[in-house]
């Protein structure tokens, strides 16, 4: 490996190179002390004197860092005519190869490229992911190394040798190597492997938020890593369920309004059996599984079959919506409650209790709420609440393809017949809704006026 330049960038190639056993030649007339060093203390052969194209014979790539663009071009096109992959620095159009942003934690490493697009940007996301892992990270990977063997010998494939490693990686044996001691890191490694045959099976049920990808906690997402299975709902988006593991298999129970391909008893039984089998498993449900998640019936099921199980929060479409429009669900002075509801509560003969906070203020959130509209309204309104009070409609709330609206109660029956509003519609109601910001929201009316409209056009 050839490398021209006496500063910081042919150093920086040269100690990129010196991870290899690759023989390497400095062609520096001048190096900078600290470059001089790092030559003399790795025995790097150093050759004086300017570029001739004959420094280029046996070489098997060249790195031009010589500072100066024109001779760095030079040694390329030298180079190229002599069949040699040539690398300028920072010229990306002489560029026959790039060389990656490298965080080294041998034996593991981590290339991050921009393909010549950005080299500073590499370096940032580099500085990044150098602070995340572990400056022991190397010593434990080879630690590992050791006990690859045993662990495939020992351990069936599939969930129990996932598990031991996982453990390895995360558990005491970690602990020991960032404590410098490898003693206590191989005692626990072997009390693990002697322990990690018989894996039971586990449950998370795991919110998956209200369909945005980047509003997945960080627990969700290291979970669906974990998986070797996941259930998921209609409702929650396939990139969501794309973030598992690869090989993890998939499950679709598809709970949709009206059209449920298992019923809540069929996906109990199935966790049920998936966790007797020793599986790990993800039961992923749109927002928060505690909010309208019918958590409560799958957490009783695993509990009478003895199953263990985890709930991982997400964040529910009440809070994602309210996001959508900077509206505060309370506001001091105006709201100081906060009601869920699926508006199927206003639907019966009997009032529900709440009704009367709703009256005196408090915020309501409506989910399911476009089939549900006029009944709400009509209910609310008759129990006292303004005619005018404040409602904002978000539908698809936190995706990109969000829809705001904004209105008073009195034109929420409207919200029915609304065939374009086609994905889950949450539906907030209050004084306090008036603080949002209506800017990116359509009004109500506009629709009502649009419609009575046609429906004139379509009688003449």
């Amino acid at each position: 490996m050839a490398v021209f330049g006496n500063g910081d960038e042919a150093y920086a190639k040269t100690r990129l190179l010196c991870n290899t056993d690759a023989r390497i030649v400095a062609y520096a007339g001048d190096p900078a002390p600290d470059y001089r060093h790092f030559l003399a203390s790795n025995a790097i052969e150093i050759v004086d004197g300017g570029f001739s194209v004959e420094q280029l014979e046996g070489a098997a790539l060249v790195f031009a860092a010589t500072g100066d663009a024109v001779e760095d071009q030079a040694i390329v096109r030298a180079a190229r005519d002599l069949k040699i992959p040539a690398n300028a620095v920072d010229q990306p159009e002489f560029c026959d190869f790039l060389t990656p942003a490298l965080v080294n934690r041998a034996p593991v490493a981590v290339a991050i490229g921009t393909e010549g697009a950005g080299p500073v940007l590499a370096q940032m996301i580099r500085a990044r992911i150098d602070q995340m892992l572990s400056p022991s990270l190397g010593r434990l990977a080879s630690l590992a190394v050791e006990y690859r063997d045993a662990a495939e010998n020992l351990l069936p494939k599939g969930v129990s040798r996932r598990v031991f490693w996982r453990r390895f990686f995360t558990g005491a044996v970690s602990d020991s190597i960032d404590a410098g001691d490898q003693s206590g890191a191989r005692r626990a490694a072997n009390v693990l492997l002697s322990s990690s045959c018989l894996v039971e099976g586990h449950v998370w049920l795991v919110g998956a938020g209200p369909g945005a990808e980047d509003l997945l906690t960080l627990r969700a997402q290291r979970v669906l890593m974990e998986a070797d299975v996941i259930v998921y709902d209609a409702l929650v988006p396939q990139a969501i369920v794309d973030m598992g593991r690869r090989d993890a298999e998939r499950l679709s129970v598809g709970k949709r309004k009206n059209c449920h391909s298992k019923s809540q008893d069929e996906i109990n039984r199935l966790l049920v059996r998936l966790g007797r089998d020793g599986k790990r498993v993800v039961r992923l449900k749109s927002g928060d599984p505690l909010v309208y998640g019918r958590a409560g019936e799958e957490m009783a099921a695993l509990r009478e079959a003895g199953i263990s199980y985890e709930i991982v929060s997400g964040i529910t479409s009440a809070f994602a919506a309210a996001a959508d429009f900077d509206l505060p669900l309370t506001l001091r002075g105006v709201a100081s409650s906060l009601i869920f509801t699926t508006g199927h509560d206003l639907t019966g003969d009997v009032l529900p209790d709440w009704a009367s906070l709703a009256v005196s203020g408090a915020t309501i959130a409506v989910y399911m709420g476009r089939t549900v509209a006029a009944s709400v309204a009509g209910r609310l309104m008759n129990a006292g609440l303004s005619p005018d009070t404040t409602v904002a409609v978000v539908e698809n709330a936190s995706r990109d393809d969000r829809r705001l609206f904004h209105g008073v109660l009195k034109e929420l029956p409207d919200l029915e017949a609304r065939e374009d509003l086609a994905g889950p519609v949450m539906v907030i109601i209050g004084e306090a809704v008036a603080g949002a910001n209506f800017e990116r929201s359509e009004p109500l009316s506009a629709w009502t006026v649009v419609a009575a409209r046609e429906e004139v056009g379509t009688e003449r």
